[in-house]
């Protein structure tokens, strides 16, 4: 894709869903173990869902969830309940702007979008989350205590779970790959960019049962 065809997709979509999600600059005032800014491009979540079942009955949280792109976009397309993570007040508002221009369009979003603005690490994860995302937001070792409240979480109230990673780190796919908790059910790499990258791609891990 070239990236004036990009450019459109991405003014196309924001426009449809009324919200403005644009990157800005890479800055290096983030705290060390957080990575900056980036939203995951419309052109990923297409083929994203393309290959992947999205229900109205899932509940998603998106770690560094930034303005909220995924959220609308999967609860626009999906019906899907779409938790966003961030960290940055900037974003969060950012992100909670988003929801009230959303909403004028989607009245009963109300219910099944929300935001939080705190540290990943620290969200307490709720009974009924099963689905959960990740753009490389931040440090393995991020990572791995949230992959420790998510199981914390199953102790409490034993489901179904998904973990879904974008643009995925060696450091997360050996971390799992060692922990055994969760196997690899499905690879979607994106057609005319993974063959420069091996980077463009998602990664769907299923709880081992």
């Amino acid at each position: 894709m070239t990236g004036a065809a990009k450019s459109m997709k991405e003014y196309y979509y924001d426009k449809l869903l009324n919200i403005k999600t644009g990157g800005q600059p890479k800055s290096s005032n983030h705290p060390f173990h957080y990575h900056p800014y980036e939203p995951t491009p419309y052109s990923a979540l297409e083929q994203f869902v393309q290959n992947y079942e999205v229900k109205s009955s899932d509940y998603i949280i998106d770690f560094g969830c930034g303005k909220g792109r995924l959220n609308f976009y999967l609860h626009h397309f999906y019906d899907a309940t779409v938790v966003g993570i961030e960290m940055n007040q900037s974003f969060y508002h950012d992100a909670v702007e988003n929801q009230q221009r959303y909403m004028l369009a989607k009245k009963k979003a109300k219910d099944k979008i929300h935001f939080h603005c705190c540290l990943a690490e620290e969200y307490e994860i709720g009974p009924l989350a099963n689905r959960f995302y990740f753009f490389n937001p931040f440090s393995i070792h991020i990572f791995e205590k949230i992959i420790s409240n998510i199981l914390e979480s199953l102790e409490q109230a034993p489901r179904e779970m998904e973990l879904v990673l974008y643009y995925p780190s060696e450091d997360y796919i050996l971390f799992l790959e060692n922990q055994g908790v969760f196997h690899l059910k499905k690879e979607v790499i994106l057609p005319g960019l993974y063959e420069k990258n091996e980077n463009e791609r998602f990664l769907i891990y299923q709880l081992s049962f």
